[in-house]
């Protein structure tokens, strides 16, 4: 009985030893066949799972005989689920090509940019672009529904800059540099510059944009003087297969109010938008200081657009009408028309667009840009007001090429800018106008799988300031299908005029005209260096992006104080630069994703020999965001975010801080419901202490450099007809 009893273990081991297998797969990109190291293997019963080696294998050991269902999956591809039985006589030949995620918000590979002028995606495109698009576009946006500050201040490297205690104007500062040298363009144009800069990032509700695209370092190659920190690119939705109708309706405690809609349909060969929108907000005090930390507004706006689409033609027109009035300061003065400080804006903006485009061939076009741009503004505080008029055109013609290896687009633009003041005073008109002629050429290269080249040249003249050459170079080395690294670097320079963030926080008040024979072009030059890695540890994704910046820029302008107690614009002898690194780490788990950004920024100025903190700039910044989304259902984020002291004009230093936020959507088929608890640890400037001097009724503020507004809750309801 015993030796039975041996004998029928020892068969039961073998048959078990016998029926014991080894799966082995190779897991490639089915693009071009490379491997894809960190690849996720995942047997669902009995629960099994292993990671790719460096060579794409994985092995799984000990399988029984019988069918299994594997599911395949790396970062930014489709899943892809087969079934296996074994034994198999190929078992260790297995083959699984792995498609990119065409439909994926989140995919960064197939995200198409423009902003480069030469249309690729990002995962081959040498110049570092971030963009803001898909849910992470309609996320930000539940939070700031009437303008775009909080969207591009939420992002590593980039800080909006408050220029008004009283009545919000913003401007846009990207790695510690003046907003006047960010550009700011709505679908390649240059429509936000000069004068409107102060007052763009609130005159535009993100409804209509189908994405945003950053571009950080020096880019006035691309498109011309003011991209010297970089530029950003607002790129509006167009009519699709589908007809799209949207509303929009948000409310907030602080008294505002956001309405907007947007239609987007194709007809056969003709196409239409059109976006409409109203905002406006009471005046609010939370601090209950008797000064307005919201100002009183009202803005409505209207831009239709007309598609046509020809058999080698298309082109499109579209017109924006912008009107509003901003009024801030003293709570007396703005609710009861009582004696005080305040501070009003009001505008109006009109700009056109037209692009043709006509295909030469199967992969050449002739494209034809034109836009023209009217912003009537004034500004009043009390005994003083500044009246000016603001006229751009911009036209461009180009001739774009696409080839199996290289892209290129040569072209030429001329840029016109006139502003006009109406005269108020006997102090001198800060009236100029000046003609920009520009030629330029671009070409990206796909030297091997390995490297991709982006070169480009552009001559600007400038009518009064000369000649401006700009070389860039940019280099993408695909290191492994997870590893990439972007180097690049270029020239820029901006010319002079007297709309800065200095000069705008005092209303450019005893302002004298820029001096031309004096004044000259301010120049830089700049490089980025970037490393890209994604991967993915068990069920948790992971994506690491990690930029080394440096920009000098040589002659600023700068604030001169005369012996008449004018104030005057001129170069510095000096030079400014700014350097620093930001790290961008994503993490994703099932139906959660935790992103942590983390920027330095060392911005100096080298004036007279002596180097000096650049004010208004947080040397170390932290961004956390952790988001749980069911897909169609639910969405739920919680946002922490740091910033470190800060230097202030007055040689003072401003406290540390955190904002923190709390967002909820809760989606159905045609409509959805949001709320957003924005700031909830009520961080106010105002408990910092005070951010004036001298008497309520004639203020001298302070730097404003942390948020005035405090504790605010909105929420609203999104439709989809």
């Amino acid at each position: 009985m015993k030796k039975l009893l041996f004998l029928s273990i020892v068969m039961l081991c073998a048959y078990v030893s016998y029926a014991q297998n080894n799966l082995t797969l190779s897991v490639k990109n089915k693009e071009d066949k490379s491997p894809l190291p960190g690849a996720t293997v995942v047997i669902e019963i009995p629960r099994k799972s292993a990671i790719a080696d460096s060579s794409g294998r994985v092995t799984i050991e000990n399988l029984p005989d019988g069918s299994y269902v594997v599911i395949v999956s790396f970062v930014g591809f489709k899943d892809e689920k087969i079934t296996i039985t074994l034994p198999q006589a190929d078992a260790a030949g297995n083959e699984v090509l792995l498609e990119h995620d065409e439909e994926g918000h989140e995919d960064e590979e197939e995200v198409v940019v423009t902003s480069t002028r030469i249309s690729r995606t990002i995962a081959n495109t040498p110049t570092r672009t971030e963009v803001i698009s898909g849910e992470e576009l309609e996320e930000k946006s539940n939070m700031k529904p009437g303008d775009i500050r909080m969207m591009l201040n939420e992002s590593t490297g980039i800080q909006t800059q408050q220029t008004s205690a009283t009545s919000f104007n913003s401007g846009i500062r990207i790695q510690g540099l003046d907003g006047r040298y960010t550009q700011m363009l709505r679908d390649g144009y240059p429509l936000y510059s000069g004068f409107s800069g102060g007052l763009s990032l609130l005159q535009i509700a993100p409804l209509d944009l189908k994405q945003v695209e950053v571009i950080k370092g020096s880019a006035s190659t691309l498109y011309g003087g003011g991209a010297i920190a970089g530029l950003v690119n607002l790129i509006s939705k167009t009519p699709g297969e589908h007809r799209e109708l949207n509303f929009l309706a948000n409310g907030t405690t602080a008294g505002g109010l956001d309405l907007s809609g947007f239609y987007s349909q194709r007809y056969g060969k003709a196409g239409i938008t059109v976006f409409a929108s109203r905002n406006s907000n009471k005046a609010y005090d939370p601090a209950d200081i008797g000064l307005s930390a919201i100002p009183k507004f009202e803005r409505y706006t209207i831009n239709p657009r007309l598609f046509l689409y020809g058999k080698r033609t298309t082109a499109n027109f579209g017109v924006t009408y912008i009107t509003e009035d901003r009024t801030g300061g003293s709570m007396d003065y703005i609710k009861n028309g009582a004696p005080g400080f305040f501070e009003k804006n009001n505008t109006d903006r009109i700009t056109t667009q037209l692009d043709i485009a006509h295909k030469l061939s199967e992969n050449s076009t002739l494209q034809l840009k034109n836009s023209y741009s009217r912003f009537d503004r004034l500004i009043a505080i009390p005994d003083y007001q500044f009246d000016g008029l603001q006229q751009s055109s911009f036209s461009e013609l180009t001739w774009n090429r696409s080839g199996e290896k290289a892209d290129w687009v040569i072209g030429a633009n001329v840029l016109t800018e006139d502003l006009k003041e109406r005269k108020q005073t006997d102090f001198p008109l800060r009236n100029y106008a000046y003609i920009t002629y520009g030629v330029f050429a671009q070409n990206a290269w796909t030297v091997s799988d390995l490297l991709v080249l982006e070169t480009g040249v552009r001559g600007d003249y400038i009518t009064s300031y000369g000649f401006e050459l700009l070389p860039r170079l940019s280099a993408m080395f695909k290191i492994a299908p997870a590893l990439t690294t972007r180097i690049g670097g270029g020239y820029g320079y901006k010319t002079p005029t007297i709309f800065t963030e200095e000069a705008e926080r005092m209303q450019f008040r005893d302002l004298l005209p820029v001096d031309v024979r004096n004044a000259g072009n301010e120049r830089s030059v700049g490089g980025n260096w970037d490393i890209n890695y994604r991967t993915s540890i068990g069920a948790v994704g992971v994506s690491l992006n990690h930029l080394f910046f440096y920009t000098k820029l040589r002659r600023p302008l700068v604030l001169i104080t005369e012996g008449d107690g004018t104030i005057a614009l001129k170069n510095s002898s000096g030079y400014l630069d700014t350097k620093g690194m930001e790290t961008n780490l994503r993490f994703t788990y099932g139906d959660f994703k935790l992103f942590v950004g983390y920027t330095y920024t060392d911005a100096n100025t080298h004036f007279s020999g002596a180097k000096e903190w650049l004010p208004l700039t947080a040397r170390h910044r932290l961004n956390n965001v952790l988001m749980y989304e069911v897909e169609d259902k639910w969405k739920l984020g919680l946002e922490a975010y740091y910033y470190s002291k800060q230097q202030l004009s007055d040689a003072t230093s401003g406290k540390p801080y955190w904002i923190t936020g709390f967002m909820a959507e809760k989606l159905w088929e045609t409509f959805s419901l949001f709320v957003n608890f924005e700031n909830f640890t009520d961080t106010r400037q105002t408990r910092f202490g005070s951010i004036y001097t001298g008497a309520i009724d004639n203020p001298v503020f302070r730097d404003i450099y942390a948020p005035l507004d405090g504790f605010v809750v909105n929420g609203g309801i999104k439709l989809r007809l």
